[in-house]
């Protein structure tokens, strides 16, 4: 699979399955994962700069992004086999992770913080085997956004209010943080903003900080959407969620809203029109009906189809997702 260094002009975004199931692995000398009979990469130091992209603007409060897939199969050195997950410490890998930090951070941050940590996530590959084996792999993406998570809020954090956003791949990982999130830390966060995932009605019932956003400025609420041409093109491994918000009207009913975009990023040098769209949210099946996208190079490799804008999921909204951060971020900081 080719991998993207410039998230800005090549997104790449892979949706992953995650309802983790428990995982026994040991990381010896050799780092293989013994249950699966898997080769494990070295496991991310987070006290180490490296295993981050920061960028500290002096702001009152910070984004914390979880990136998505950007990772395909590959040979790990001296003979050991193919790895599917991200090895943090290898710069080959580590580029296409970097372009999207970086590129996100320009898209939606503004004027806040930015903390984004390297972690092994699953490759493109393993969601193509079965539900069974995407469960298995997750464990080891999501244990390390755990433990970065948890420095970041003792070591880097400095008790400032914050905002959750995920990816795909990281918007799974991300709902895990939410369940598990202590309610001290809780207070402090602004949104969780949940990007192209879904959240079963069993989670919602069993997490208590996992909170639909009902409105353009509630606080400490999840801001969740997936984009679709009509609802014959929903990706049946990404399942029917329970709740969701049009994020260009921050509506929660199918009243329309109008958004102007900018060319696609993935056709430079071809001269491109801006799109005039229209975004429903339809309340049956919970997707954002968008109409008029006129992209021909959107199709996310391997599980995506004509119709679907998983990849698209941040680039169409990005003006309306760094407004509306600013804008729940200042409402939490004026609370306080």
């Amino acid at each position: 699979m080719k991998a993207y260094s410039n998230f800005s002009t090549r997104l790449l975004t892979i949706f992953c399955v995650l309802n983790a199931s428990f995982l026994f692995f040991v990381s010896c000398g050799t780092h293989v994962g013994v249950a699966l009979g898997e080769v494990l990469p070295k496991e991310p130091a987070y006290s180490d700069s490296t295993q981050w992209y920061i960028t500290n603007r002096g702001a009152e409060a910070d984004v914390f992004y979880i990136i998505s897939t950007e990772t395909g199969d590959y040979f790990a050195k001296n003979g050991r086999g193919i790895c599917h997950y991200a090895d943090t410490y290898a710069d080959s890998l580590r580029a296409p992770m970097l372009g999207e930090m970086i590129g996100v951070d320009r898209l939606i941050s503004g004027k806040l913080n930015y903390y984004s940590p390297y972690y092994r996530q699953c490759s493109i590959q393993s969601y193509t085997l079965g539900d069974s084996v995407a469960r298995a792999r997750m464990v080891v993406p999501t244990e390390d956004i755990k433990r970065a998570f948890a420095y970041y809020i003792k070591n880097l954090n400095a008790g400032r209010p914050f905002v959750l956003a995920g990816y795909s791949q990281g918007a799974m990982i991300l709902l895990e943080l939410l369940r598990e999130m202590d309610a001290k830390t809780y207070k402090r966060m602004a949104g969780a903003y949940v990007i192209g995932a879904t959240v079963s009605a069993e989670m919602l019932r069993e997490s208590r900080y996992i909170v639909p956003a009902k409105g353009t400025d509630d606080t400490g609420v999840t801001i969740l959407y997936n984009s679709v041409r009509d609802t014959t093109c929903a990706l049946p491994i990404l399942g029917r969620g329970v709740f969701a918000i049009n994020p260009v009207n921050w509506r929660t009913d199918a009243v329309p809203a109008t958004l102007i975009t900018e060319p696609s990023p993935l056709r430079l040098g071809v001269k491109q029109d801006k799109d005039t769209l229209t975004v429903t949210l339809d309340p049956a099946t919970k997707l954002l009906l968008v109409k008029g996208y006129r992209g021909k190079d959107y199709v996310t490799p391997l599980i995506g189809k004509e119709g679907n804008l998983h990849s698209r999921e941040i680039w169409l909204y990005r003006n309306c997702l760094r407004e509306n951060i600013a804008l729940r971020t200042a409402r939490l900081l004026r609370r306080k």
